[in-house]
């Protein structure tokens, strides 16, 4: 494509539902991942480049990777315990060395496998499918070259999106900027990215700018991306709460707006009240994962002149802004009569649609002017993602043996009482 002709392209989101099982093996990681290309196969454009854009934190439950007894634990405390005890000989040196919490030190030790392993059926899509690939976000470390070998940044572990082109070639990185309380040293204990290293990427799909999840919704990263010249913002997302619940983040845990009127502040508001930002894709996950639920409405919006139709998440008015809108799983009904559905879907409610939450796939026709910007200079971890990105597959090893319980069990409860003790 001249960089002097205008881009038309098509956008393509993707909203999955996930299980434990889809994590329990390289196999079924890759049949979930690729399953969520094959759904978007009939939609992708014969003549224009394909922009296919998938969900946040995709790559997170990989930490169940070999466990099948861990991903049916029944909560994230009890599987996170569960392979604790039969990684420890791999996680504690991690955890002593690098002073780093157990959850951390167990997603870091299986870094060199797990990041493989997402990186590589990531790009092997990529190139199957022909499409540029939004891979949507996964916990890994940040890595650097030293004398050809890729090593590792000790103890540091960021929520980041990779983006691809159709020959799986690496076009750019991106960290989490703002961390939800579950990601934070409470939960899932990941390491913020720096706003500073925020970048936009021209490519022949838009000037692609990332702000994952809670990232599209402060002003300081929108800022960021639009000063640079972002045409197109993706905002992979992983809502881990039922879709009509009651908003609590930060900065006031004590808003009782409706969480869809807030998430208007997101990738509508960028489209809609930005400047240089033209389009978002936001695609989100749904279903029950072990104790926790995520549901949400995935979305493409634009200018209000390029969405006149009134549409709108549900408990909100419509509104133009929306090129693509997934439905919720019920549209019509009091608030009253919404809420408690959102409670019903949700994991141990018990109701004949617990779990009962919609699969979805959107697509719009978008274009941009001509490409002006220049590709940003490549950064040290970006230049180890290459490295590794040109790696042949290789097979993925299975968890090795349990170490016998009894000792293993009695160090856990040890680190875990000194840990809390020094938090």
């Amino acid at each position: 494509m001249s960089s002097a002709q205008p881009r038309t392209f098509r956008a393509i989101a993707v909203q999955p539902k996930w299980s434990a099982d889809d994590f329990v093996s390289a196999e079924a990681f890759r049949a979930w991942m690729r399953s969520q290309l094959e759904l978007a196969r009939p939609h992708l454009h014969p003549t224009r480049p394909n922009l296919v854009v998938l969900t946040e934190l995709n790559g997170l439950p990989l930490v169940l990777r070999g466990s099948p007894l861990a991903a049916r634990a029944g909560t994230f405390e009890r599987a996170a315990l569960l392979l604790f005890l039969s990684r420890l000989p791999s996680v504690l040196p991690v955890l002593l060395r690098e002073r780093v919490s157990p959850i951390r030190a167990l997603q870091l030790a299986a870094w060199p496998i797990n990041t493989r392993l997402y990186l590589h059926t990531c790009r092997d899509l990529a190139r199957e499918y022909g499409v540029y690939l939004c891979c949507g976000s996964t916990p890994m470390p940040r890595l650097s070259l030293r004398a050809g070998r890729i090593v590792r940044e000790a103890g540091t572990l960021t929520n980041q999106t990779v983006i691809l082109d159709p020959e799986g070639r690496l076009i750019g990185a991106t960290d989490k900027v703002h961390l939800t309380p579950a990601e934070g040293a409470g939960g899932v204990d990941l390491t913020p990215g720096p706003l500073s290293e925020l970048r936009v990427f021209p490519t022949p799909v838009g000037d692609l700018g990332v702000g994952i999840s809670l990232d599209a919704f402060r002003a300081d990263v929108i800022g960021k991306l639009e000063a640079q010249g972002c045409t197109v913002l993706l905002q992979p997302d992983a809502n881990g709460a039922p879709w009509t619940s009651l908003e609590g983040l930060p900065p006031d845990p004590n808003n009782v707006r409706d969480q869809t009127v807030a998430w208007l502040e997101s990738a509508w508001t960028a489209t809609t009240s930005g400047k240089s930002i033209r389009y978002a894709v936001n695609p989100m996950v749904v279903g029950n994962l072990l104790d926790l639920s995520f549901d949400g409405q995935s979305a493409i919006t634009g200018r209000a002149e390029d969405a006149p139709k009134l549409q709108s998440y549900v408990l909100t008015d419509p509104r133009p802004g929306f090129l693509a809108l997934a439905p919720w799983v019920q549209n019509s009904g009091t608030p009253e009569e919404l809420r408690q559905l959102g409670l019903n879907l949700a994991v141990r409610s018990g109701h004949p649609r617990e779990n009962a939450y919609r699969t979805d796939l959107l697509h719009a026709d978008l274009t941009l002017s001509a490409m002006t910007l220049t590709p940003p200079p490549r950064t040290s971890h970006e230049l180890a993602l290459e490295a590794l990105l040109d790696e042949a597959s290789a097979p993925v090893m299975t968890a090795g043996r349990w170490l016998p319980l009894a000792i293993v069990a009695g160090l856990t409860a040890l680190l875990l009482r000194l840990w809390r003790r020094r938090r």
